[in-house]
């Protein structure tokens, strides 16, 4: 067992995919409104709200890409060691941890694409 291993684990990587999410959903949601409601020209043309979207769908899935690869090297680790996960151990909890990272990683980018989804189905601001 190392001890400073367990000290030197930390929560914050489970909430960074959920995090990510709900910036992009944001960012999208609160771009198009702006848009719509201050700069989009006579024909209410929502081209450059769909560009935006895209350009933020990219970004976030990049880094809950990236998030969901750290959580899956934190989950392999103990995995390649050998030997049942019950042991409750640190080494048992880093691998939960890192799995539990990757699930949420996974449902964070396809709630992603669900929100940009959206720009598929908008013809104009109006």
């Amino acid at each position: 067992m190392n001890p400073k291993h367990e000290r030197d684990e930390s929560l914050w990587l489970i909430v960074v995919s959920p995090t990510v999410w709900a910036a992009h959903f944001l960012g999208s949601y609160v771009t198009a409104a702006i848009w719509c409601a201050k700069f989009a020209q006579a024909d209410r043309s929502a081209d450059w709200v769909r560009m935006a979207v895209v350009i933020y769908t990219i970004v976030a899935l990049l880094l809950i890409g990236y998030v969901a690869r750290l959580g899956y090297v934190q989950y392999r680790s103990r995995s390649q060691v050998g030997g049942a996960l019950d042991a409750g151990d640190a080494e048992d909890r880093t691998s939960f941890l890192g799995f539990a990272t990757l699930l949420l990683s996974g449902l964070s980018a396809v709630a992603t694409i669900f929100v940009a989804l959206v720009i598929a189905f908008i013809g104009s601001c109006n």
